[in-house]
């Protein structure tokens, strides 16, 4: 697997270099894929954590797609940062990636699958990374809503960089037509938050807690 992120990264840098930019940002996309799956692999040592981060992203996935009817609103977003935040910065990739991965298969997978397991494994680092600022419900809230409001604009970024012409109007046209689903991703993200996101917390870090539990025969 790392052989061939580096083989895909290397064919992107060549590619970018004779102007095809559209097709290069897809092997460096797969790069990044690739050495994700890479670290993560290569980190968990317990059957038990493996299974918890796998739940946490099917519980993701599941809430992604009971909300599919209401546009923009992704609870994925939240269970990543709070993911990270609990059980640190691999499970928080873990969990972001895996989450888009398995719902896509209900929602439709297409040529933006990657694209969201890298941006919501983004905001399961970051919220590993802002941890300590996290405990408190108003913080956690607006780093949500900001991190939802992010997620999505880089969705629309992508989607002009794959299907439009690359120029400003179009950027405008398409940052234009996303922005009420944008709104509506970081309102969701703030609800939920304020709702239920602390105490997903606490519940999360009780069961990470058990996992590195050393159990000592006398």
């Amino acid at each position: 697997m790392r052989a061939a992120a580096v083989a895909a990264f290397g064919i992107a840098l060549v590619l970018a270099a004779t102007g095809d930019s559209r097709v290069s940002i897809w092997f460096v996309t797969a790069a990044l894929l690739g050495w994700a799956l890479v670290w993560f692999e290569g980190g968990p040592d317990s059957a038990k954590e493996i299974a918890l981060v796998a739940t946490l992203a099917g519980a993701a996935a599941a809430g992604r797609v009971l909300f599919a009817a209401i546009p923009g609103v992704q609870p994925v977003t939240l269970i990543t940062i709070v993911a990270g935040a609990a059980l640190g910065v691999r499970a928080g990739v873990g969990v972001g990636m895996l989450a888009a991965f398995a719902s896509n298969f209900f929602l439709a997978q297409g040529p933006w699958t990657p694209y969201q397991m890298l941006a919501w494994g983004a905001c399961g680092a970051l919220g590993a990374f802002l941890a300590p600022l996290l405990r408190n419900r108003m913080a956690l809230a607006v780093t949500a809503g900001i991190l939802g409001f992010a997620f999505s604009v880089f969705m629309d970024v992508w989607e002009w960089f794959a299907f439009w012409p690359h120029d400003w109007q179009s950027l405008t046209l398409v940052l234009a037509r996303g922005f009420p689903f944008d709104v509506a991703h970081a309102i969701g993200n703030v609800v939920l938050a304020l709702a239920v996101g602390p105490e997903l917390r606490r519940l999360l870090e009780r069961y990470g807690r058990r996992l590195h539990a050393e159990v000592v025969w006398a």
